[in-house]
């Protein structure tokens, strides 16, 4: 007799499909609409115009290696004919980034303040991210069918347990004397939530941020099997057809969009939390 989670997991994806699909549907209509309108934002300048406004941000808000970076990167990424897909698989990562810190920062907080929650936790983040990453992709194509839908929500399950881990982690190690001194000067659990806490676990947060954006970016191949589009998709055009040259063109992209995501929200919680030191 052989054991296969999978006949027990079938009738469960089959029942959700059956008493859920209006649930389904208006979660897929709803990330469609936000991710169709970060690209069609992207894609609205042209190319010159948007590595100009970028670099402009990064020199007047993070200094002038960032805007160097951002010139090279994205530059790079138009130079290789890859500007389109470049900026679908930057407005797939950021929203799928975004959803996954929406979910696992507010959860890591709690299980922070909560051991029994996070012991509950800690079995169920540990096979989320010993399950081969590919592996989301299949119920998630079951229910969404083909498309950018299941590849964001397969990449949002893939992202959240580093961030949830890295969030409950960065609360806990915030120095108590400071909790203990807001609160003794009266100040509300917000206040002290968002002008003690948050600013101290900014640092580790920022290595939860940078987890996150590297195993979304990481997705993005996979998700070009299921037709999300973007590098992924011409990483797979290039493998299914023997085409080295595509492949590494389409390769070096997504290693230059992971850079510029990584140094420049690294660079952006840096800042933050010297403002926050200083303030």
């Amino acid at each position: 007799m052989t054991l296969s989670p999978g006949a027990w997991i079938a009738p469960a994806v089959d029942w959700l499909n059956t008493n859920a699909h209006g649930l389904f549907a208006a979660l897929g209509i709803f990330i469609e609409a936000v991710l169709g309108s970060l690209q069609a934002a992207l894609l609205f300048p042209p190319a010159w115009a948007s590595i100009l406004l970028v670099a402009t941000l990064a020199l007047v808000l993070l200094g002038w290696r960032m805007a160097l970076l951002a010139v090279v990167a994205l530059g790079f990424c138009f130079v290789m004919d890859l500007w389109k897909q470049s900026m679908e698989t930057v407005a797939l990562v950021s929203v799928s980034v975004a959803i996954s810190c929406v979910i696992a920062v507010p959860l890591g907080i709690l299980a922070a303040r909560r051991p029994r929650l996070e012991a509950s936790l800690r079995p169920v983040l540990d096979i989320m991210q010993t399950v081969p990453p590919w592996v989301y992709l299949i119920p998630a194509v079951m229910i969404f069918s083909l498309g950018r839908v299941p590849a964001i929500i397969a990449t949002i399950v893939y992202g959240i347990p580093p961030m949830l881990r890295l969030t409950t982690l960065a609360f806990k190690q915030v120095r108590k004397d400071l909790i203990e001194l807001g609160q003794a000067i009266g100040a509300a659990p917000r206040a002290i939530l968002f002008k003690i806490e948050l600013p101290s676990a900014i640092p580790t947060l920022a290595v939860g941020l940078n987890q996150c954006i590297l195993l979304s970016l990481a997705m993005v191949v996979l998700a070009g099997l299921v037709g999300a589009g973007g590098l992924g998709a011409e990483v797979t055009r290039g493998l299914t057809r023997m085409e080295m040259g595509l492949g590494l063109r389409a390769g070096l992209a997504i290693v230059a969009v992971a850079i510029l995501l990584d140094r420049l929200s690294r660079a952006a919680l840096r800042s933050r939390h010297v403002r926050a030191v200083r303030g």
